[in-house]
């Protein structure tokens, strides 16, 4: 069976270099990368419910983006006051 490239765009020896870092970095390294992409992620959901609802207020925008991560069931179910904003506007 023939090994599949972790991306389409990256030839083998530069994949190969990668996942050769990637083994040497220590387990700190590794959490402080995945926490920054996670941040990213974090922030980049957050500003689209920002551009998606620009009159929200804190409170809302933590709604909509707990809709958008967790479902309408189980947001609400958390955060009761969520089922206000379930159907209303564009999706969450």
């Amino acid at each position: 069976m023939e090994r599949q490239p972790l991306a389409g765009d990256t030839p083998f020896e530069i994949e190969a270099l990668q996942v050769e870092l990637w083994r040497r970095m220590t387990r700190r390294e590794k959490a402080r990368i995945v926490a920054g992409l996670c941040r990213g992620v974090q922030d980049a959901a957050l500003e689209g419910v920002r551009r998606r609802f620009p009159t929200a207020g804190p409170r809302e925008q933590f709604l909509r983006l707990a809709l958008l991560r967790l479902g309408p069931e189980l947001a609400v179910e958390a955060f009761p006051d969520a089922a206000d904003l379930v159907g209303s506007g564009p999706l969450p």
